[in-house]
This record gives C-alpha cells, structure tokens and sequence, in this order.
C-alpha cells in the first residue's frame, strides 16, 4: 500500500535551521521519493518504508531539539505525480 505524507517540523528554538536542514536531508537520503516546498516536505512510497522512516528520523529530530512540533498529514495513495490543473 503506497502512502503521501506531508510533514513540517517547528522546533521552538533559538537556532532552528540546523535541525530542519537535518531532518530533510535525512529524507533524501531515505531513497524514496522526497518533495519540497517553502512551508513542508512530502514523503512518497510504500506505508511501511515510509512509516519506518518517520518512526526513526522523527525521533531523532525530536532528539535534536528542546521543544517542538512536528505535523503529519497521511494519505492512501501516492500523491507524487500530483500537479494542479487550473
């Protein structure tokens, strides 16, 4: 079963950058396919891949930082080819 995952990461923090870069980086190097915009990242591919992915690099983000947040919005299908057509 293939999942779209949207995810934004807050770290409520001075110097919040270096944990977000991380983490994104962490999801390209994942091998699964990784969409970017200014505001979130888009995690594409099979629920346990991905799922396995979040679980790990989640906490380690959540390890990194000393409060924040992180939104996940999860979608049955794969969004990937997704473009707007207005």
């Amino acid at each position: 079963m293939n999942i779209s995952v949207e995810l934004t990461l807050t770290p409520i923090q001075e110097n919040y950058e270096p944990a977000i870069v991380n983490f994104i980086k962490k999801m390209r190097e994942s091998g699964l396919t990784v969409k970017e915009n200014p505001l979130s990242t888009q995690v594409y591919g099979d629920y346990d891949e991905v799922m396995g992915l979040l679980n790990r690099e989640i906490k380690n983000a959540f390890e990194a930082i000393d409060r924040g947040l992180m939104y996940v919005k999860i979608v049955k299908s794969d969004r990937s080819e997704y473009a707007a057509d207005f």
